[in-house]
């Protein structure tokens, strides 16, 4: 086994294990609020969604990449080839997706009576479940491409005229083709990118021109304690520039890999562990906007250890 290898396998098993128990936890937290009755927020449906793509992303791409840089790479067979990349492509399109949905949706939510988008409010929540629906199918149908057209080159030693993505390899078409099929493959990307921007900066300027209303009315200086509408203003800003960075890049690099020809090592490496890092890092980042995320879970833990304490409370 090379160092490169070695290396590169721990990336990608440190990856993966820290975004597995992140987006466990955080589902937990979310199925633990769902029995014991509790009231749901209207973005938790979305909320939800999001993790369950994030966690086929981990499952199938940082899994079988970290079996095959520890030398286990007899997972790439031609089954293996179709089925790991249209699962994580899937994973991965949907998670961009609902991260777009859940920012124009909360863009919508909290816009002031006097706009325009106050209309949407009440049929915002209507069209959560038809719109998660939507970016499955449409997901779905843009990367069957994958099982269409990869192959394994395990068993297949002619691949003179075939793009190589390491252990697995794909028909070489002519640069027209594959500039259209990268286009396919990130229109959506684009799309939901441009969308979560132009959301994200409404609600900052929103939660701006709230602020300035407030002081305002109060006639009272900025004191040094962050208030409630900053610090919703810094979440936001803070998501939205992790969620554009990552994503950025790993469409970029899937751009280059759709087509450029038998690409370097390294190349393949780095593109895939940007592409791990948004679903790693995300569930950390929605916990982060709501700080209290775990406490449920504790106070439900130690109801059932103190019942008496409880009722006394």
């Amino acid at each position: 086994m090379a160092t490169r290898d070695l290396v590169v396998g721990v990336i990608f098993s440190i990856q993966t294990v820290v975004g597995i128990l992140g987006n466990f936890s955080l589902l937990y937290h979310y199925l633990l609020l769902y029995f014991t009755a509790c009231r749901p927020r209207s973005t938790d449906l979305i909320v939800k969604n999001l993790i369950v793509a994030n966690i086929l992303v981990l499952f199938f791409l940082g899994i079988p990449d970290t079996m095959s840089s520890f030398g286990w790479y007899h997972v790439f067979s031609d089954f293996g080839c179709k089925f790991f990349p249209y699962v994580r492509g899937v994973g991965r399109g949907v998670s961009i997706g609902t991260t777009c949905l859940l920012s124009v949706f909360q863009a919508i939510i909290i816009s002031p009576r006097n706009s325009r988008w106050a209309a949407l409010k009440g049929k915002a929540l209507k069209c959560i479940v038809p719109s998660i629906v939507l970016c499955w199918v449409l997901q779905i149908l843009v990367n069957i491409l994958y099982p269409l057209f990869l192959t394994s080159t395990l068993n297949d030693k002619n691949i003179t005229k075939r793009k190589t993505f390491r252990y697995c390899s794909s028909v070489c078409h002519d640069k027209t083709s594959d500039s259209l099929y990268a286009a396919l493959l990130s229109f959506p990307d684009v799309l939901c990118l441009g969308l979560m921007i132009w959301a994200s900066g409404s609600m900052v300027f929103i939660l701006y021109r709230h602020k300035q209303r407030v002081q305002h009315i109060l006639r009272t200086n900025v004191s040094s304690t962050s208030s409630p509408e900053s610090t919703a203003t810094k979440t936001i800003l803070l998501l939205v520039s992790t969620f554009v960075y990552f994503n950025t890049l790993s469409s970029a690099f899937h751009i280059i890999l759709s087509v450029f020809d038998n690409l370097d090592w390294y190349v393949l490496s780095i593109t895939s562990v940007i592409t791990l890092c948004f679903p790693t890092v995300s569930p950390f980042l929605l916990m982060e906007r709501d700080c209290s995320v775990l406490m449920p879970s504790f106070l439900w833990l130690r109801n059932i250890k103190s019942p008496r304490l409880t009722r006394n409370m």
